[in-house]
């Protein structure tokens, strides 16, 4: 057992990591807690669409959290801190130059590609209780893994990537596994201790100083300069403005073709 997980379980196969990790919470399990899985028969993403992926190709994984430590305006900073190891996990197993991996705000892991983004991670974050003295947060992420582009979804194959094709190798799953744990072991002691590494976190945003589009739940568009992140809320800075994730329903790189969604 990782000294700061209070549980750790696999799983072939289940519904939701997210739904596993809830479960516990509900039940007492103290943080921080991980259910790890091959494959996902009802996975979601941000805003309620599906995530899927074959058996084997994406490390699926969710970390449970009792944040009583964290302020309720600071809960984000878990989902923040996930990105970040994992970045740094996947740019370690992959050989790839630090900072290859970057953050497209507010949910996704993604590599540069020409004038766009590629796709490589999601992350999806879910809070209970957050401001009463039982808060719980559930931090899910999904990396494609070692996942072939041959076997990519078509509709979905120009806008992924995989550490596989990265590393231009097979990856291993569970190298892929240690290695974020242990980047992310120090990072939810320093949160504990009211310490957050801003800078580490503002520096991966790939949509600083870029034209991005702005889309709300109704559909409507607007485009923006993003100029940073907000350390303090989490949000995107825009036009002088901080925006948060309940103001847009989506945020697009405008330079080039789109390729990252």
């Amino acid at each position: 057992m990782t000294p700061f997980l209070s549980r750790r379980e696999r799983f072939d196969v289940v519904p939701s990591t997210n739904d596993v990790v809830r479960g516990w919470l509900a039940e007492g399990t103290p943080d921080v807690c991980l259910a790890v899985a091959d494959a996902q028969t009802a996975g979601r993403g941000r805003d309620g669409r599906t995530w899927t992926a074959p058996a084997g190709a994406a490390l699926l994984l969710s970390l449970g959290f009792r944040p009583a430590w964290l302020r309720p305006d600071q809960v984000w900073r878990l989902a923040a801190i996930v990105s970040v190891a994992m970045a740094e996990a996947g740019e370690v197993i992959a050989a790839l130059p630090p900072e290859t991996i970057l953050l497209k705000w507010p949910n996704d892991l993604v590599v540069e590609a020409g004038d766009g983004v590629l796709k490589l991670a999601g992350v999806l974050g879910e809070t209970d209780g957050i401001g009463s003295d039982d808060p719980r947060a559930v931090i899910g992420i999904g990396v494609n893994g070692d996942w072939p582009r041959s076997a990519f979804p078509a509709d979905l194959a120009p806008s992924m990537t995989s550490l596989r094709e990265l590393a231009a190798r097979p990856i291993d799953h569970g190298a892929v596994l240690e290695t974020f744990l242990e980047r992310l072991a120090p990072r939810v002691a320093d949160l504990r201790e009211g310490r957050f590494d801003a800078p580490g976190w503002a520096a991966r945003q790939v949509t600083t100083d870029r034209d991005v589009d702005l889309v709300d739940a109704n559909g409507s568009r607007t485009t923006v300069r993003a100029t940073g992140v907000d350390a303090g809320s989490g949000a995107l800075l825009v036009d002088g403005r901080p925006v948060v994730v309940g103001e847009i329903a989506h945020v697009r790189l405008t330079v080039g073709a789109e390729t990252g969604v």
